[in-house]
């Protein structure tokens, strides 16, 4: 209630993005952690080979750099995960771009995958795993492709970022469902994914450190049969695991903010509470299609302890979340922890 009040009268007033650079100077500081001693639950449960000191996490977007993972484990999160990285710095798409909904406790985002780059990233993730608080922490590294890059280089601009990132990873994600790269999504279709996933486990295989487990992250916007397909595939290449699902393109009826804003706020990944359905059926198609033979991260309108629960027993191995975390404030990772126990 205090931070709902606090977001109301004071973040409300702020451009978004501006909202959340404060925001995200405050944690990477420790300037919460360090006022308000934040639960930290231990239910361990190991995925992939990992083991995570609890189910939920949070997703990529939040921490596109590695600035800041320490102070987000210190709230709660069982696991960070970081990105999207791309294996060139960019600055991202044109502000403003990221855009709040309110009344749905919605967001639409187009930043366009803005990040220091695979060099940078790797250089202060070599510098993190060096540290205790480092080398304990689950860091999930998620990958994508840098803008500038043509479409027939896109297998080698996700190599390269592998080939840096990998050896400080606790897992890998291939990124291929961001609406905010042009021609990014195209990349879902079986015969281009299937190159490119191969290339990039086989850097994640070959890591000197030992193999690093390696997922796809796919859009709820794919219709189900395209689902089934990457599952296939994700069977087929002999991947750990699927991540669904990414932000959506559609624009459903049932948002109650006044359309006049949402058209204002123009073209963009929505997330929120609104993802919620869409998530869940593609976790249920997802784990009636591989069963055990795969890890299900599920992502998408996750807020509420409840909504936790409900995709642990839908099958899904670890739940994510983000968009909850600007609403709700920095005592929500732990609550949404505790429901993982």
């Amino acid at each position: 209630m205090v931070y709902r009040a606090f977001f109301d009268a004071v973040f409300l007033s702020m451009d978004p993005e501006k909202a959340h650079e404060r925001a995200f100077a405050g944690i990477r500081a420790g300037r919460f952690a360090t006022r308000i001693v934040f639960p930290q639950t231990r239910a361990p449960r190991t995925v992939m080979g990992i083991e995570f000191p609890n189910a939920f996490g949070l997703a990529a977007g939040f921490d596109k750099n590695a600035k800041a993972v320490p102070g987000l484990l210190a709230l709660g999160f069982g696991h960070v995960e970081i990105g999207t990285v791309t294996a060139r710095p960019q600055p991202g798409n044109p502000r403003p771009r990221l855009f709040r909904l309110v009344d749905d406790r919605a967001i639409i985002n187009r930043m366009g995958f803005n990040n220091d780059g695979a060099a940078e990233c790797a250089s202060r993730l070599h510098r993190l795993r060096r540290t205790k608080a480092g080398r304990d922490a689950v860091i999930g590294v998620n990958i994508g492709k840098t803008k500038v890059t043509p479409a027939q280089d896109a297998v080698a601009d996700y190599v390269e970022s592998a080939r840096l990132l990998v050896p400080y990873a606790s897992y890998l994600v291939v990124n291929v469902s961001s609406p905010n790269t042009p021609g990014l999504r195209d990349l879902q279709a079986v015969d281009e994914l299937r190159p490119l996933l191969s290339a990039v486990k086989e850097v994640a295989d070959r890591n000197p450190g030992g193999r690093v487990p390696l997922l796809v992250k796919i859009a709820p916007d794919l219709a189900d049969d395209d689902v089934d397909a990457v599952a296939d595939l994700a069977l087929e290449l002999g991947l750990d695991g699927i991540s669904a699902t990414n932000t959506t393109i559609a624009r459903p009826d049932t948002l109650r903010t006044d359309r006049a804003v949402i058209e204002a706020a123009g073209a963009g990944g929505l997330s929120g509470p609104v993802l919620a359905e869409r998530a869940t059926e593609v976790l249920v198609r997802l784990r009636e299609r591989v069963g055990d033979r795969l890890a299900i991260i599920s992502v998408g309108g996750v807020t509420t302890p409840d909504d936790v629960r409900a995709r642990l027993a839908a099958g899904a191995d670890l739940v994510q979340g983000y968009t909850g975390f600007i609403y709700e404030g920095p005592g929500w990772p732990s609550r949404l922890a505790a429901a993982s126990a």
